[in-house]
């Protein structure tokens, strides 16, 4: 089995899907080098961003989608992460996240290598998993997969060293075929075929194989996001026209127009602590708005930070940036088991997309075989301190009631309640309490002579 039919088998391409047509351009294609290299590496061609949305984007950006085009989702997204409520909460599901402890299994050497890396000049110890993907660029690609469903990225060669670095590509310009059943990506050297595992495409769909765009919360957090401006525009705008009151100057009907023009003057004036003396006839009052529309601008403001809060973390949180910016706060704000959806669909794109090129060019494709995987570890912390307790609190169960059945001559079973309560035993590998006891080998009883035998050796 060739490199090739290996990637295609530890992703599970199926039969189906065609192969890249012969003679379209590559990533390793020398015209598409050059124009790199002329750009000064850039693959993908400026972002176009636009300023104003409205409610009606989303539906065309929805008709596109549907034909396999995710410009203008994209570039919603990318316009909805300035709003500074949904970039603290999309920050605390997916960069808090990659922030987790991470763990290896598998091949000793692949492991210790991911794991602890190489010492630098200034002697520190760094980690070739971090090297080669930068925690800021995974976080960005488990961003476009819950917003947009799909993700794309390019593993970059470094020269002077066997492994690649990971960067993240604008999404935008993802492009997908649905007669061919294949996704490119529009590039400065044009339409690029992508072939996720291949040793430089990375392609994240968290959102499903087919149609993952259908899967991703852009077109609800795009809603609230087109709400909530309109809101805040249409607020400024009451505010800058009805917020502040109306000074209102009352001249006596029998004053000379010059005394008028004075007082009214005076008015205009009207600055701090202002003093006016004024003889009878003469009066000075405010005309402030007697409406509330301010309010209902303010409700669709809070309605959509909430819709945010409710698509991200999946319940109502405390956004006042202190909680889920910390490793041991992110279990307080996001849903246990959508850090745990999001953390094992960005392992599995790691695991057959990003390591896989990393131990081929340094161990050789055989050892694809025995490679070493990664996940991060989103127990919550008050999890392990409750389970430390409870193996206590059994611990000193298992004593008390040996003692006690002890006086009866009976015996504990130790399996059964080591296996009811989780309590690790060595060698245990089912999970049924007891170590697992090796086959036993049935001894082989020798053969009796027969008196031909006894006849031939005299």
């Amino acid at each position: 089995m060739g490199l090739r039919q290996t990637i295609e088998a530890l992703l599970g391409v199926s039969a189906y899907q065609p192969r890249p047509v012969d003679g379209s351009p590559t990533l390793d294609s020398p015209e598409v080098e050059q124009l790199r290299i002329a750009m000064g590496g850039q693959l993908a061609p400026p972002s176009i961003s636009q300023t104003r949305w409205y409610l009606s984007d989303i539906e065309t950006a929805q008709h596109e989608a549907d034909q396999g085009m995710l410009d203008r989702a994209a570039q919603l997204m990318r316009a909805a992460r300035g709003d500074g409520v949904l970039a603290g909460v999309l920050s605390t599901r997916t960069g808090g996240l990659v922030r987790l402890p991470k763990r290896f299994r598998g091949d000793p050497e692949i492991v210790a290598a991911l794991e602890l890396g190489h010492e630098d000049e200034s002697g520190e110890v760094r980690s070739i998993f971090d090297e080669m993907l930068p925690p800021q660029e995974l976080a960005l690609l488990a961003e476009d997969g819950e917003l947009l469903g799909v993700g794309v990225g390019e593993l970059v060669p470094v020269p002077g060293r066997d492994y690649p670095v990971f960067v993240r590509l604008e999404p935008q310009f993802l492009h997908y075929r649905w007669m061919e059943n294949r996704w490119y990506y529009r590039s400065v050297g044009g339409l690029l075929p992508i072939t996720p595992g291949d040793g430089r495409w990375v392609l994240h769909t968290p959102g499903g194989r087919v149609s993952p765009w259908q899967h991703g919360l852009w077109r609800a957090v795009g809603r609230a996001y087109v709400r909530k401006e309109h809101a805040c525009l249409h607020k400024e705008n009451w505010e800058s026209k009805l917020a502040n009151p109306a000074r209102v100057a009352v001249a006596p009907q029998s004053a000379a127009e010059e005394h008028k023009q004075s007082f009214y003057r005076q008015i205009m004036a009207w600055g701090v602590n202002s003093v006016f003396g004024m003889t009878p006839g003469y009066d000075v009052k405010l005309l402030e708005s007697n409406g509330r529309g301010w309010e209902s601008f303010n409700q669709t403001i809070e309605q959509c930070n909430n819709e945010y809060v409710i698509c991200i973390a999946g319940q109502s949180v405390t956004t006042d940036g202190g909680a889920g910016f910390q490793n041991s706060d992110i279990h307080k704000s996001i849903r246990a088991d959508l850090i745990k959806a999001t953390a094992d669909g960005l392992a599995y794109t790691v695991n057959t997309q990003m390591l896989p090129a990393f131990i081929v060019s340094r161990w050789g494709e055989e050892r694809l075989t025995s490679a070493a995987v990664m996940w991060w570890d989103v127990t919550p912390s008050k999890d392990r301190a409750q389970e430390a307790n409870s193996l206590q609190i059994v611990g000193q169960a298992i004593s008390q009631l040996r003692d006690a059945l002890a006086a009866y001559g009976r015996e504990l079973d130790i399996d059964t309640l080591c296996s009811r309560f989780g309590v690790p035993i060595a060698g245990d590998r089912d999970g049924d309490g007891a170590p697992e006891v090796a086959p036993t080998v049935r001894a082989i009883r020798p053969v009796e002579p027969t008196p031909t035998d006894k006849a031939e050796a005299a």
